[in-house]
């Protein structure tokens, strides 16, 4: 079939976005499924950090490649070996497909799936291969996904079926940002009740972050950025502090709030100094994880001696350290009971078409979660 794509040629673009346009909505050929994949109608796709660092190439990829990750639709067809999913499904992507056999996977730890690292970093489907063409041309998959689409071919195991009373723009946002943000305090670094946290980094998954911290019973949570809007919105989702990153004396305040040093800080926004930050907010006996992909060359500077002699950790944190099929309706029933309150993430409603200028607003950080809306 046919259907029209948000397609990445070249990586690094001058922005503005907007007006160097380097996604280009184009008709592309979508393969029927094969075994194991089904074909999903996209409803709605979240803009997210992810598909931005592709775009200004911090994260490169195989191109071209129709992007997109953060995604929800509902099934069309359902391909051969495919019993759990029928027609008329609602489901929400997942970003890391789970093949459910390598040790990762039986390990509960389905965010490492060695599989499907593979097929990510190669663009193509858990399967191999893939289903997207432009004549004899080949449109590489992004993250087993490629959600800025009209309709999209995917692993089974890149779905998770949800509750069809769900909206599909709220539905979106848990395949990425619910489930980094939330998992990467509450999952990896072990959230307890009444504990301090401090989140560096407020879009859609710091934010989530803190929806998460405060679900979960922390004592304090602390939000820090640089931007003040982003503060008071913070605050307007249950932080009970915050602090601008800008600020000379920030750690200072960090650990005046906190009495030496918050339990756990999360750091989501993806660059250096905002780690580092994190790091020396974190007090004795405290874990520090990141989620935020800056470009693979940045190093940090970290001392061995203070980890070991105060007892601290240093942790990372992919799709939150979760098992999608399993977390993302745990997640979703705390949302529809009032406890996760993620739709206050969305900030801007968007059609495919202006799709440029929605990544241009992420890159000046004026926006949280834009979606896009698909009749």
């Amino acid at each position: 079939m046919k259907t029209r794509a948000a397609v990445l040629r070249e990586m690094g673009a001058e922005r503005p976005y907007g007006s160097s346009k380097p996604l280009k909505i184009e008709e592309v050929e979508l393969d029927a499924p094969e075994h194991g994949e089904i074909l999903v109608r996209v409803r709605a796709a979240g803009l997210c950090h992810s598909d931005l660092s592709v775009i200004d190439g911090n994260r490169p990829r195989p191109l071209p490649m129709a992007l997109g990750h953060e995604a929800a639709g509902e099934v069309m067809e359902v391909g051969p070996g495919v019993t759990d999913l029928e027609a008329g499904d609602h489901v929400v992507f997942s970003f890391v497909p789970s093949c459910g056999t390598c040790d990762y996977c039986l390990g509960g730890r389905a965010a490492l799936c060695a599989p499907g690292a593979v097929a990510n970093n190669e663009g193509v489907l858990l399967g191999g291969g893939h289903r997207l063409h432009q004549g004899d041309t080949t449109v590489n998959h992004h993250l087993g996904v490629s959600g800025f689409a009209e309709h999209a071919v995917t692993s089974r195991r890149s779905a998770v079926k949800i509750p069809k009373d769900l909206p599909f723009e709220i539905a979106a946002v848990f395949g990425c940002a619910v489930l980094t943000g939330v998992g990467a305090v509450v999952h990896t670094a072990g959230l307890r009740a009444g504990q301090s946290v401090l989140v560096v980094g407020l879009g859609g998954v710091g934010l989530s972050a803190v929806l998460g911290a405060v679900a979960a019973g922390a004592r304090q949570v602390i939000a820090a950025d640089i931007a003040e809007d982003k503060l008071e919105l913070a605050k307007s989702m249950g932080a009970t502090h915050v602090v601008n990153s800008k600020d000379e004396d920030a750690v200072e305040q960090v650990k005046a709030i906190s009495g030496g040093g918050v339990d756990i800080a999360a750091e989501f926004a993806g660059v250096g100094p905002a780690l580092e930050f994190a790091f020396a907010a974190t007090g004795k006996g405290g874990s520090t994880v990141t989620a935020g992909l800056p470009h693979p060359s940045t190093r940090l500077a970290l001392s061995p001696v203070q980890m070991v002699a105060e007892e601290r950790r240093f942790l990372g944190s992919y799709l939150g350290g979760h098992v999608p099929a399993l977390d993302i309706p745990e997640y979703i029933a705390l949302y529809q009971a009032g406890r996760l309150p993620v739709d206050k993430l969305l900030t801007h409603r968007l059609k495919l078409d202006e799709i440029n200028e929605g990544f241009e607003r992420l890159a000046k950080g004026e926006a949280i979660r834009q979606v896009i809306l698909f009749d």
